[in-house]
């Protein structure tokens, strides 16, 4: 019995995967952009977690991904908040599916879907075949664990397990909870009590109480998602399971009702046993969102005081490229490109800094924050090219096009500039992980590079914004500066390494951050010479 179960759970595991990476593959990698484009309000938020989760297969994946895309500054928690709820809903298609009695042709389903997987080379057909025997695996194992549940109807304990849940629903809160924890898939859980109801081994007073458990247990992925994640993702997760406890002391409080309506629809509509958990599932879901949807505010405000701290270290999204100045007024939107560098600009200092108060601290939040900065400079890379190739087919003046080669030249010196910290961040990660211990000295003479290549860095935003000439002849000053001191420090590196002083490993990271350093004040003085040029 137990390895019947057993197996039918890891086969009805393995067929949703193979189906949601099936539909997630036939999607297109469209789902994050569809999570970050179309969250604008909570009910766009809801319809993009409930079209996610249909695609993913899994409430649990949408909650990581959006939990994701809050750590990472895409998304406001409210936003954040309608996909979780729509994530909820999109579940209960699962279940719907489940419900359609097709078990006995599990197995053709199987063999259709391996014959598209095996015998053909095409991806589009290949993404179908993954669905089609996803699809028959799911039910094969479905039918697997039922032949394994059929034997609990002799067991004492079972039947005296059920008679209790009937009696105390919040029994079956916990177990339906507990049960999807350990599982980790609401959609297995509620699989396996659909299988119960048919079997007649449940009734319906029982699995009611387990359902709401399946929804509370199922938020457990999304929190695991969220430890060592940043505020936001961690009160995205919280809302996750708040959402889900409010819910069912809501429909504890009414479950007499609650069941006596299940009743209803299961006799005017003849449904089988798993489609009325189906639809049991659905209502309790959409009921719910329809309920809470109003109070999202209120629902952020209740885990930002619960978990309290900054929000976001950065926000991802471009704040200036609008591109109806890209037909209305070239030149509005030229200045516009111009404010979005000159933020991303500021977005590599705030990483130089981070990084360097990681290299002086081993403090882990130091190098989140930079590698949080970096991901955004590289997102506003994307948008900046794209905004500035859409541009250059406007009909722009000598000038601004000289603008539109600097601002473009630009964008690619900051984003190299982001790329030189990430791999001092991943230098400092190496000495932790390593044991490496630098010399105060060769810390000192870091601490002093460092200061003199922020503030060329700086002073070359600064020379771009203002078309200042002198500044930008100052930036060239300093990266000559930078230069000698990066020969001389390697010289002096070498006289501690012969002396023994230092060990090889310090000496390797060591060398290897005033090489980075170094690279980053040339790229600084690409951005002054554009500036120098633009003046000529």
């Amino acid at each position: 019995m137990l390895f019947e179960f057993l197996g039918g759970l890891g086969i009805f595991l393995y067929g949703i995967k193979t189906m949601g990476d099936g539909l997630q593959k036939s999607a297109g990698d469209k789902l994050r952009d569809i999570l970050d484009r179309f969250t604008t309000n909570p009910i766009m938020g809801v319809l993009a977690g409930i079209i996610v989760t249909i695609l993913i297969q899994s409430s649990s994946a949408t909650t990581v991904i959006t939990v994701g895309l809050v750590s990472a500054g895409f998304m406001t928690l409210r936003q954040a908040i309608g996909v979780i709820m729509g994530a909820n809903i999109g579940t209960t298609v699962t279940a719907f599916i489940i419900g359609i009695d097709i078990g006995e042709y599990a197995l053709p389903i199987i063999a259709a879907g391996a014959i598209l997987l095996f015998f053909f080379k095409n991806k589009k057909i290949h993404n179908l075949g993954q669905i089609v025997f996803g699809f028959g695996a799911l039910f094969y194992g479905l039918e697997l664990m039922s032949g394994g549940m059929k034997p609990l109807r002799s067991l004492e304990a079972f039947h005296e397990l059920t008679v209790n849940m009937s009696s105390n629903p919040i029994l079956g809160v916990v177990v339906g909870t507990l049960f999807t924890v350990i599982v980790q898939s609401s959609s297995a859980t509620i699989g396996i009590l659909q299988g119960l109801h048919a079997e007649d081994l449940i009734n319906l007073e029982a699995a009611l109480p387990v359902l709401f458990g399946d929804n509370i247990g199922t938020t457990i992925t999304a929190v695991l998602a969220a430890i060592g994640a940043s505020v936001a993702a961690r009160r995205a997760a919280a809302t996750h399971v708040l959402f889900n406890l409010i819910g069912t002391t809501l429909f504890l409080i009414l479950l007499k009702p609650f069941t006596a309506l299940i009743h209803t629809i299961q006799d005017a509509l003849s449904l089988n046993p798993e489609m009325t958990i189906a639809f049991a599932h659905g209502i309790f879901n959409s009921t719910n969102t329809l309920i809470q949807l109003p109070f999202v505010g209120l629902l952020a405000i209740i885990v930002t005081k619960l978990i309290p701290g900054e929000d976001a270290i950065v926000e991802y999204k471009s704040k200036h490229l609008d591109p109806i100045f890209i037909e209305q007024s070239p030149s509005i939107a030229l200045g516009q490109a111009k404010e979005e560098v000159l933020r991303m600009g500021q977005f590599a200092v705030r990483g130089l800094e981070e990084t360097k108060q990681f290299l002086d601290t081993k403090s882990q939040k130091h190098s989140e924050a930079a590698c949080q900065l970096e991901e955004a400079i590289n997102n506003l890379d994307r948008k900046i090219t794209d905004y500035l190739v859409d541009l250059a087919t406007s009909s722009l003046s000598e000038h601004e096009s000289e603008e539109h080669t600097t601002l473009m030249d630009t964008v690619r010196d900051i984003e190299r500039i982001g790329d030189h910290f990430e791999n001092i961040v991943e230098l400092a990660e190496y000495q932790i992980a390593n044991k490496v211990k630098m010399t105060n000295t060769a810390m000192e003479d870091l601490d002093v590079m460092f200061k003199l290549t922020i503030s060329t860095v700086q002073e070359a935003l600064q020379a771009l914004d203002q078309g200042d000439k002198e500044a930008a002849k100052t930036v060239v000053e300093k990266e000559e500066k930078i230069d000698k001191m990066e020969r001389q420090l390697r010289k002096q590196h070498i006289l501690r390494l012969n002396e023994g002083a230092c060990t090889g490993q310090a000496g390797i990271v060591f060398v290897d951050i005033i090489s980075n350093l170094e690279r980053i004040g040339d790229h600084a003085v690409n951005i002054a010479e554009a500036v120098l040029g633009e003046e000529k």
